[in-house]
């Protein structure tokens, strides 16, 4: 495929969108950390990724554009001070997780999501979500809703990410009439700022999230309610990866489900299929 063709691409699009998004947050902040943490992150994610690929599938080296959007997630999500060597462990923790949690050879979870918990579980890294603007001026908001709603758009995936949307808000909302001090957090910088962030660019992952419009409004519904309900009762943004994780569980158990319906019919059905 030729890069004129590539840009094209969904993950074309997300690439452009996370580069654009790493560089003007590095001039934003005046921090070079983060973009060195980016270069880290894709690096590590790229080698482990092409290897596992070479390995497991005789395939010939090219370069993993999956590795590379993950690597570009973890570091704009991850604190910049967050050290190398923290950082490029976290993405070759999201590689494994694609391909050794995988049904017929597509990750089950999001891989920069379970890099991001494990990263935290096991460093104690902190998530600064520096990469979704939310410590610099409130206009820049419009950088995150121009370039989610051209991802969005793309991918088709707009049932899911107005339902997540929809289903958080409205209870964070529910939250707020019983005067929770952390539903209104959530609707400051830089929460609201990394759940944008999150809906348009974490949320949508093609091999992770599903097809049908039915199953995205299932989909969307079950990660926002069982991460509002996780930020309830815990705070902090750890919720977000946790509610997409289980909502992949929908996708995987979608997935296999329909596999499991389509081995069952007459092979003549399946043909015509």
């Amino acid at each position: 495929m030729t890069f004129k063709k590539w840009v094209k691409t969904p993950k074309g699009y997300v690439v452009i969108a996370m580069i654009s998004f790493l560089i003007f947050a590095t001039i934003g902040y005046k921090d070079m950390g983060g973009f060195k943490n980016a270069l880290v992150a894709v690096i590590a994610g790229v080698v482990v990724d092409a290897a596992l690929n070479i390995k497991k599938r005789g395939r010939k080296w090219t370069v993993p554009d999956g590795a590379v959007i993950t690597g570009l997630i973890i570091a704009l999500v991850s604190s910049t001070a967050a050290s190398m060597w923290v950082i490029a462990s976290t993405a070759v923790l999201a590689i494994l997780s694609k391909h050794f949690i995988a049904y017929k050879n597509k990750p089950i979870f999001n891989p920069a999501a379970v890099g991001l918990l494990l990263s935290y579980l096991l460093f104690r890294t902190g998530q600064s979500w520096w990469g979704a603007f939310g410590d610099l001026t409130s206009w820049t908001i419009l950088l995150l809703l121009i370039g989610g709603y051209i991802i969005v758009n793309r991918v088709h995936k707009f049932p899911q990410v107005f339902t997540f949307l929809g289903t958080s808000f409205l209870l964070l909302a529910i939250m707020g009439f019983f005067h929770s001090t952390l539903a209104a957090d959530a609707f400051r910088p830089p929460f609201i700022n990394a759940t944008l962030f999150f809906a348009f660019f974490m949320l949508t992952d093609l091999p992770t999230s599903p097809a049908k419009d039915k199953d995205q409004i299932i989909y969307g519904f079950l990660t926002g309610a069982i991460g509002t309900l996780i930020y309830a009762l815990s705070g902090g943004l750890l919720y977000l990866f946790i509610g997409l994780c289980l909502g992949n569980l929908f996708t995987y158990y979608r997935k296999r489900s329909g596999s499991k319906a389509k081995m069952r019919k007459p092979i003549h059905m399946r043909r015509s299929s």
